[in-house]
Parts: C-alpha cells; sequence; structure tokens
C-alpha cells in the first residue's frame, strides 16, 4: 500500500490498518485520529505535526521516524519500537508506552505527563526539559538518558534505573524513587528532590551537590562518595542511610 491509497482509504472512512506496510510514507500534518496501526511499519516515516490521538499503534515499528509536534494524546504505543525517532515537543499526554523501546529518542520538550512507561527502554534518551509529570516509569531504564531540568514532580520511578543519567536541575518533588538506581556518575546538581521516597534507593557516588532534599525519606540509601555539598536536607527522614563500602550507618 502506498501513501496515496492509505490516504484515500482512511478517508473514505476506513480506520483499520493493522501491519500495514508504509515505511518512509509523508504523512506530516494529517490527523489519523482512532486510527488501528498495531504492528504496522512506519519506521522512517514522517509523522510531523501528524495527530493521533487515541489511536493504536501498539507493536509498530516506528525506528527513525519524525513525530516531532505530534498529538499522541491518550494513544496506545505499548512494545512499539520508537528507537531513534524524534518526538522533540509532541504530546503523549495519557499515552500509553509500556515496555517500548525508545532507546536514543529524542524527547526534548515533550509532554509525558501522565504517561505510562513501565519497563520501557529509555537509555540514552533527550528528555531535556521534558514533562514527565506524574509519569509512571516504574523499571524503566533511563541510563545515560539526559532530563536536564525536566518535570518529575510526583513521577514513579520505583526501581528505574538513573545510573548515567543527567538530572542536573530536575524537578523530583515528591517523587517515588523506591528502589531506584542512582549511582556514579548520575548528576543530580541543583535538582529538587523534596518530599520524595528515596528508601533502598542506591546513591552510591551521586554528585548530589546543591541539591534539595527537605522533607525527603532516605531510608536504607546507599550513599558511598555521594556528594551533598551546600545540599538542603531540611526536615528529611535520614535512617539506616549506608555507606556500600564498609557497610557501616552514615551519620548525617
Amino acid at each position: 500500500m502506498d501513501t496515496s491509497e492509505f490516504r484515500s482509504r482512511y478517508q473514505a472512512g476506513e480506520r483499520n490498518f493493522r501491519n500495514a506496510h508504509l515505511p518512509g510514507a509523508n504523512l506530516c500534518n494529517t490527523k489519523l485520529l482512532g486510527i488501528n496501526l498495531t504492528g504496522a511499519d512506519l519506521s522512517g516515516a514522517d509523522l510531523c505535526g501528524t495527530d493521533l490521538s487515541g489511536a493504536n499503534l501498539s507493536g509498530a515499528n516506528l525506528f527513525g521516524a519524525d513525530l516531532s509536534a505530534a498529538d499522541l494524546l491518550n494513544t496506545d504505543l505499548s512494545s512499539a519500537d520508537l528507537s531513534a525517532a524524534e518526538l522533540s515537543g509532541a504530546n503523549l499526554n495519557d499515552a500509553d508506552l509500556r515496555d517500548a523501546n525508545l532507546l536514543s529518542i529524542n524527547l526534548r520538550y515533550a509532554n509525558l505527563s501522565d504517561a505510562s512507561l513501565c519497563t520501557a527502554n529509555l537509555s540514552y534518551a533527550n528528555l531535556l526539559g521534558a514533562n514527565l509529570f506524574g509519569a509512571n516509569l516504574l523499571c524503566a531504564d533511563l541510563s545515560y538518558a539526559d532530563l536536564l531540568g525536566a518535570n518529575l514532580f510526583g513521577a514513579n520511578l520505583m526501581g528505574a534505573d538513573l545510573s548515567y543519567t543527567n538530572l542536573l536541575g530536575a524537578d523530583m518533588r515528591y517523587a517515588n524513587l523506591l528502589g531506584a538506581n542512582l549511582c556514579y556518575p548520575t548528576s543530580l546538581l541543583a535538582a529538587n528532590l523534596s518530599g520524595a521516597n528515596l528508601k533502598g534507593a542506591n546513591m552510591k557516588g551521586a554528585d548530589q551537590m546543591s541539591a534539595t532534599l527537605t522533607q525527603s525519606k532516605l531510608v536504607d540509601v546507599y550513599l558511598q562518595s555521594a556528594s551533598l555539598q551546600r545540599s538542603n536536607v531540611d526536615h528529611a527522614k535520614l535512617s539506616r542511610v549506608i555507606d556500600a563500602f564498609s557497610g557501616r550507618e552514615i551519620l548525617l
């Protein structure tokens, strides 16, 4: 099926394009609301500014596709391959990205508020300035990701891998980081972790210089060689904070 046939069939009212073969298709600024593209091949496709709100793209191949400024509100992208895709400025509010492959994706300034990213692969992702307010990142892989200035207020990062991640200036207030991996050289420089739950987190060697940890919970946390210089820990709950090298409790 070529792009013109696809457009004609959609305009005629057809919505089921399951397993469609449309690699490299030019669908820029097209309205495709509620379309079913489950398992479709859209690798390298131009979907810039396209309205895919409410669409089903579960298991779709979107490798290297351009979805910048696309509307993906409440879109199902579970188990989809979005590696190396361009989604800067895209709206992914309430989108389902569970088990999705987002390796090296560009989500710069994208809106991912309330999105589900459980067990998603976000390694090497560009999330600079992204809005992840209330997002569910349970056990997600965010290693080597850039979250500079990102909004993670109230996000669920339980069991997430944040090793080698840049969280400089990130807003992580009231985030759930229970059991998360934030070990060296993760940067939390000037990050705001007020009210965050860091119980059981691994922060070995992490740079938390000037970080805000007011009212956060640091219980059973590993802080060997971590930098807390000029950090604000007012009213933080600090119990059983462990030096991972010596196994001894750190007195803060």
